[in-house]
């Protein structure tokens, strides 16, 4: 049986570096979901959905945010979410973990080379796997460092 997989990130970096990681899922039956329609021609031929993009300045769409990666989430039934990090990355991840138990996976963004971004630090509940692409955040509780997509 084929390991079913849904991809997400929002827009920006986060979706360059999942985007990188595309071949990782060759063999699997993946799905690939963020902001902008027009992403899905970076994905072609893989499924692809849009959602709308969610931060600290737009919390009032955390609703319609919430309901569509729900409708996603059901039409797709992945075994496992992966995700570059952002809000809405980490709410996916959530809703896959509470309502289908999949595997979870946290890949903060590169950009994060301080600290873990705020997302990826509340992440760390959800996420089966946590990582960080910098190797001086690891630590032996979390995250792990596993290497870098840029």
């Amino acid at each position: 049986m084929t390991r079913r997989v849904l991809a997400i990130s929002s827009a920006g970096g986060h979706w360059v570096q999942l985007r990188r990681l595309r071949h990782s899922f060759d063999g699997m039956d993946v799905a690939f979901a963020s902001v902008y329609p027009d992403y899905s021609e970076d994905v072609a031929p893989h499924r692809y959905y849009s959602f709308p993009d969610v931060n600290r300045f737009n919390k009032h769409m955390l609703v319609p945010l919430t309901i569509r990666l729900i409708a996603i989430l059901l039409k797709e039934r992945p075994q496992v979410v992966v995700t570059t990090g952002s809000f809405p990355g980490l709410v996916a991840l959530t809703l896959a973990k509470t309502l289908l138990r999949a595997k979870t996976i946290w890949i903060d963004s590169i950009a994060n080379c301080e600290q873990m971004s705020t997302s990826g630090q509340k992440a760390r509940r959800m996420a089966d796997v946590y990582l960080t692409q910098w190797p001086h955040l690891a630590k032996a509780d979390g995250p792990s460092h596993w290497g870098a997509v840029l």
